[in-house]
């Protein structure tokens, strides 16, 4: 090993100390006070439901942990958005799972909750999967109502799609843990089946003091809304549990009797382990997002053993194409070469870049993977396309155009992983979240935006002194140095791998080392949902 590889592994392990520090900090939740407090209430928190529930909490996959982070502070934060989302198995079925952080302003639901709970949704209907909803949510957090409650992509379509997966026989579970108020108490009973928990578990559309001041009627929550009314009286819910665990046993019990599924039939053989040693990504991926490496490397050690088969290897080597297995599914990989390369007629072409050829070349075996039913997995570097007289007059836009027009209408499910840049058209190329793989995770090496902060700076600054320009002023060297700093601090922020995750850009921020564990279980999850429409890529500039 020498020097430069143990300058990346430091500083890539520290990286990956800070995920797991701020990961830890984030399943506090509310904080320890309010831990207690629910404890005390007899209740279980929104983490350690989902943990009893699922067969193997630790294979389980989390979207959107950090949902919220640092987002809110003017109303004290929201932690991974105020509820919990896993993809996981229940008495061997794989399934989604949602359950409201009551330790986070009473589960009530912000802006990015409610973005979260449909993305959710989402994964459930594209996959097929069971969704089981673990309610426990005073409702819409009031002072915010005006971005959560009224537009398409707020609090109302999560009903719409309860009712379109139950059109489209996607089995809903939902049990009533605590609060289920005003419009959230539609969500479980537009489920499959509801339950509700016994003294800790209400619905109703109004509670006690509204009821009062809007009819006059005195009665208190449990008469009102509670797990006997609702189960013995009303018939609003379908179970009536004693505790948390008891309603758990039964969700595990309900999901064991259902019956089987048609599956898209992916490709899968015995997984075996990478041929070299994924520790040593670590040392391998640089320390600067704009050094060079061979990303071949790192697929080496991503791929099972000797799986890896480049599809035109010879040309467009800014892409590299091919075949692979990852812990046994067939899959085939997009992923942008970070090295310095050379064309046969010898001309230089820069690592992360797509050119011309690149996107050719990704254009027909993204076309081949869907004629062959493989899912597709890009691996992201990419500063965007070349630009530049030449590659304007080669058709660089026309080319672009056609890989963007590929990705689009692409029918096997994609997976998305950014490892270092995700610059401007280039995310939208290699399949960023406006093209909706079924996952798109990121590492802590991770940069997700238009340009670099340097770049963007420069561009910024050159801007703002061609305006003082104009007025007949001029920037000092050290103001000028001063606003570049400024502006690139700025950005730098913007463009970090975890203030994407708070937005929801991407799934998840994950450790390099769970990468396999991430695409495969996305593949099993995509098996559950056959292709039903054919790949067209429809009018193309040829």
């Amino acid at each position: 090993m020498d020097v430069t590889f143990n300058k990346n592994e430091d500083q890539n392990k520290m990286l990956r100390t800070a995920l797991r520090k701020a990961y830890a900090q984030v399943k506090k939740g509310g904080g320890q006070a309010r831990i207690d407090k629910l404890h005390a209430e007899g209740k279980m928190t929104a983490r350690e439901r989902i943990d009893y529930l699922l067969d193997q909490p630790d294979q389980a996959l989390e979207i959107g942990a950090f949902a919220g982070h640092e987002m809110y502070a003017d109303h004290g934060g929201c932690p991974s958005g105020g509820v919990v989302v896993k993809i996981g198995k229940v008495s061997g079925r794989l399934c989604v799972v949602v359950a409201n952080d009551a330790t986070v302003k009473a589960g009530a639901w912000f802006p990015i909750t409610g973005k979260k709970n449909l993305r959710a949704q989402e994964i459930a209907m594209e996959n097929r999967l069971p969704i089981i909803y673990l309610v426990d949510s005073a409702g819409v957090y009031l002072p915010m109502q005006d971005e959560i409650f009224p537009d398409k992509e707020h609090f109302g379509r999560i009903f719409r799609n309860n009712a379109q997966m139950s059109s489209m026989g996607i089995p809903q579970i939902a049990a009533v843990m605590g609060s289920c108020v005003a419009g959230g108490a539609y969500l479980p009973i537009m489920s499959d089946e509801a339950l509700i928990v016994d003294k800790t578990g209400s619905i109703f559309l109004a509670g006690s003091y509204l009821v009062k001041a809007a009819i006059g009627e005195s009665v208190d929550n449990e008469t009102l809304g509670g797990a006997t009314t609702h189960s013995e009286i009303s018939g609003v819910t379908d179970y009536k549990a004693a505790n948390d665990q008891d309603a758990l046993d039964r969700i595990r019990s309900l999901m064991d009797k259902m019956g089987a599924r048609p599956q898209a039939g992916f490709d899968r053989k015995k997984a075996i382990a990478p041929g070299k040693d994924p520790e040593d990504i670590f040392g391998i991926l640089p320390g600067s997002r704009s050094e060079p490496y061979n990303m071949l490397e790192l697929i080496e050690r991503l791929v099972d053993a000797d799986s890896f088969e480049q599809y035109k290897e010879g040309y467009g080597k800014t892409l590299l194409t091919g075949y692979a297995r990852i812990d046994g599914w067939a899959v085939g990989i997009v992923a942008n070469q970070r090295k310095v390369v050379k064309t046969k007629k010898g001309e230089m072409q820069f690592g992360g870049v797509i050119y011309s050829d690149s996107a050719d070349k990704a254009t027909r075996f993204i076309a081949n993977c869907n004629q062959k039913r493989i899912p597709l997995v890009f691996l992201q570097d990419v500063t965007g396309f070349m630009v530049g007289s030449k590659s304007e007059h080669g058709g660089i836009i026309k080319d672009g155009a056609k890989m963007v027009n590929a990705v689009s209408n692409s029918v096997v499910p994609k997976f998305t992983v950014v490892i270092g840049n995700s610059y401007g058209a280039g995310n939208y190329a290699m399949c960023g979240k406006a093209y909706d793989p079924r996952l798109m995770v990121a590492w802590p090496s991770a940069e997700l935006a238009v340009m670099s902060g340097n770049s963007a700076a420069k561009v910024l600054l050159q801007i703002e002194t061609a305006r003082l320009k104009k007025q007949g002023e001029r920037l000092s060297e050290a103001k000028e140095k001063a606003l570049y700093e400024q502006i690139k601090n700025r950005y730098d922020n913007q463009v970090s791998p975890y203030y994407a995750a708070a937005r929801l850009w991407t799934d998840a921020i994950i450790d390099p080392l769970e990468t396999r564990h991430w695409i495969s279980t996305g593949i099993e999850a995509a098996n559950h949902a056959p292709i039903e429409k054919a790949f067209n890529m429809g009018v193309l500039q040829v």
